[in-house]
């Protein structure tokens, strides 16, 4: 049936076998090639010809300088510009791999940057392309049609089915070992797609005109650091028009996003249990009401506040109109970088979660309930590294609201060497690399045991690297406690 992806069976047979292959591997035929000086026409007939979708475009010593296909090929015969040289009409710096990255690489590549085509190079000269279709056979669907499900899917059980399918592709991916930060990327971006596809359905079921608004995403959505057992984490901003009421826009918001709440749950965006969610009227806000109240966090630092800041501030826009999410940004980093005494408060709460490490043994590990002996590697492994890294962003005025990126930023003016900072960096994904395996195992716990970890089942590399990991993250932690005294 149109829309309705193939069952999954059908689709994971060799699928480990290719995403682990060199690029390089998959190229099955020479790169159909041409100079800046060819005419679309000619380009359009040796497309033709050649029956390819894509002719890379290069330099006298076959190095790529961009990529024609028949996504250009459509545009340049609307606008009648057959006769004008290729290099107006391609699309420059093509996206473009060495051939003995994994083919994983190329597949993360096209979803995020929406390309379906992926150059692969030896010492900079073009080798062959590889298309979405060379990594998924045409009896299953590839990422390229997964991300094109999801914006023609018109309901919310399909949406709920192709959620499904991220899930099984991300524990495909990270049973081949890719790395947590392009993984968590993955997921991300994807689960942005669905979210904001679920939000435009249901859009069309309320008939309310006249408000500007956004959607916000908080917390590791916010940061791009989603896992498995990522909950809802998030929030409206808007603004009235028409001389309408904050009261009665917001009665009109409020019924829509419980709505967009309850299908994202379908789709196994498990309901905060905290009520950080646009449904929840504290975090349906005018603009001007998110400036008063994170105005009054600045002024009022209650523990609660401290608490709410730490999740709102990793705020992102999801859907509808940035700019007024970008509006709250630039209006939120000038005051906290004037606010020493509030970070100083923060970088307090931050430090209250501490790396896992014993005193007398390797780990300090805990004996909760169903799961003794093991170690919560969100609270005691992650979160060290990214409410250190929210506090210098806030300090520092920094953009980014990823964990990896925001230490990046940090790094000039904590005038700290870039090595030192890379093993921080390098260490976080460490843990977030772990939390992923465990949480994509057929046999993971309950959501609750979701981010534990029994350091025991490791085996001897694992342990000596979570202990290193989490030595880094003590280390900034100290830096902190430094720079903060306390």
């Amino acid at each position: 049936m149109p829309g309705t992806p193939n069952p999954p069976e059908r689709r994971t047979a060799d699928e480990p076998q290719v995403f682990a292959s060199p690029l390089h591997s998959l190229v099955r035929r020479a790169p159909v090639v041409c100079t800046e000086s060819a005419s679309v026409d000619d380009v359009a007939r040796t497309m033709r010809d050649d029956g390819v979708g894509s002719v890379v475009v290069v330099d006298a010593h076959g190095r790529p300088l961009g990529i024609f296909t028949t996504q250009d090929l459509v545009r340049v015969f609307a606008e009648d510009l057959r006769a004008t040289p290729i290099s107006a009409a391609m699309t420059r710096d093509p996206i473009a791999l060495p051939g003995h990255a994994p083919a994983y690489e190329a597949a993360l590549a096209m979803v995020e940057h929406h390309v379906r085509h992926v150059l692969v190079t030896m010492d900079g000269r073009l080798v062959g392309v590889i298309s979405e279709r060379d990594l998924f056979s045409l009896q299953r669907l590839g990422l390229a049609e997964l991300t094109m499900e999801i914006r023609l899917a018109s309901d919310i059980d399909l949406l709920a089915r192709l959620a499904a399918e991220i899930r099984r592709l991300t524990v495909l991916l990270v049973g081949q070992g890719v790395s947590a930060e392009r993984l968590t990327l993955f997921v991300s971006v994807l689960n942005d797609r669905l979210s904001q596809r679920v939000i435009e359905v249901v859009r069309k079921r309320h008939r309310w005109e006249h408000i500007g608004w956004c959607w916000l995403a908080f917390g590791s959505e916010g940061r791009l650091e989603q896992t498995f057992s990522s909950d809802q984490d998030n929030g409206l901003v808007f603004e009235s028009h028409e001389g309408a009421s904050i009261a009665s826009t917001r009665r009109a918001l409020l019924a829509f996003a419980r709505e967009v709440n309850e299908a994202l749950g379908a789709c196994g965006f498990a309901l905060c249990s905290g009520n950080v969610m646009a449904s929840n009227p504290d975090l349906c806000l005018s603009l001007d009401e998110w400036k008063a109240k994170m105005g009054g966090w600045f002024e009022h630092p209650s523990p609660k506040a401290l608490l709410d800041g730490a999740i709102c501030f990793d705020f992102r826009p999801l859907f509808g109109d940035a700019s007024l999410a970008h509006a709250l940004h630039e209006w939120l980093l000038p005051r906290t970088r004037a606010r020493p005494s509030f970070l100083r408060l923060m970088a307090t709460n931050a430090l209250e979660a501490r790396p896992a490490l014993g005193v007398l043994a390797d780990f300090a590990t805990e004996d909760a309930p169903d799961a003794p002996g093991t170690i919560n590697l969100k609270l005691h492994g992650v979160r060290p590294f990214v409410d250190a890294a929210r506090v210098y962003a806030l300090a520092f005025g920094l953009a980014p609201t990823a964990t990896a990126e925001r230490l990046r930023a940090a790094m000039p003016d904590l005038r700290m060497d870039p090595l030192e900072m890379a093993a921080i960096v390098d260490a976080f994904f460490f843990i977030q690399q772990l939390r992923l395996r465990l949480q994509a195992r057929p046999e993971a716990s309950a959501r609750e045991h979701a981010n534990r970890i029994d350091p025991r089942r490791l085996n001897e590399f694992e342990r000596h690297g979570l202990k290193d990991a989490l030595r880094q993250g003590r280390k900034l932690q100290q830096r902190l406690a430094l720079d903060y005294r306390l």
